[in-house]
């Protein structure tokens, strides 16, 4: 029998704390109270712990909270030469310099894919990304990347979790998803967000893993659905040498 997992309550509340600050630079007691769900003087103890260790710093004078240097000292161990987001980088800029438009770095987390590196397009109008943003994978044609070339179990697993959008028809996403294994690509136009578009295409390391799914997304007024697929082939180009750079 599989061991049951545990976990240390107090850490995931703790944990739960920090993580409030990914979609916010500030935060005050009772609003993060109302994000994780707890009675204020619980996280007002929390808060208290994680300042002592410096993971969270409070401005006296808003009575705000805001991420400490304890984070920054960690992150600074994070980034190693051999993280895709780091030796991926310069092809990122290289493509995003050949094709006009922003281009991003995105694995999956469960039931979910991060945008791990971003390099914005230099025009005037264009699609920003946001490194660390959590995104479904039910849309998007990164997402749709990242399980149509999933073990064949990781895809099963979350098509038929009963989180996955009920408008969505699981048949039908899973024939999408072989004709986006045989053409090597996906594409999305104004599914997540209404103006944005974006075309994706895998990136597989020499022992044939993958290790990301490479995007490039912009304005869908410029980013045409016929535009996109003539994108293609330079994006699958770029993700093939950026195999060969990942290991």
């Amino acid at each position: 029998m599989e061991e049951e997992k545990k976990t240390v309550r107090a850490v995931e509340r703790a944990l739960e704390v920090l993580l409030c600050f990914a979609s916010g630079h500030e935060w005050g007691l009772t609003e993060i109270a109302g994000q994780v769900g707890l009675h204020k003087s619980t996280v007002h103890r929390l808060l208290a712990t994680l300042e002592d260790k410096g993971f969270v710093s409070r401005d006296a004078a808003t009575d705000k909270y805001r991420l400490g240097l304890s984070v920054l000292e960690l992150s600074a161990n994070l980034w190693r030469s051999d993280d895709p987001s780091v030796a991926l980088l310069p092809e990122m800029e290289r493509l995003r310099d050949q094709l006009g438009e922003t281009v991003s770095l995105y694995i999956r987390d469960r039931a979910e894919r991060v945008r791990i590196q971003a390099v914005q397009s230099k025009q005037a109008i264009r699609r920003v990304a946001t490194v660390g943003a959590r995104l479904p994978l039910s849309v998007g044609a990164s997402s749709k990347v990242l399980l149509a070339f999933a073990e064949a179990s990781v895809r099963e697993a979350i098509l038929s979790d009963p989180a996955w959008p009920s408008q969505l028809d699981r048949s039908t996403v899973g024939k999408q998803l072989d004709e986006i294994v045989t053409v090597g690509y996906a594409t999305s136009f104004e599914e997540r967000e209404p103006g944005a578009a974006a075309v994706s295409a895998p990136i597989f390391s020499r022992s044939g893993q993958l290790v990301a799914a490479l995007s490039v997304s912009g304005p869908s007024n410029r980013l045409t659905p016929d535009r996109m697929h003539e994108y293609a082939p330079a994006i699958m180009e770029a993700a093939h040498r950026m195999g060969t750079i990942s290991g």
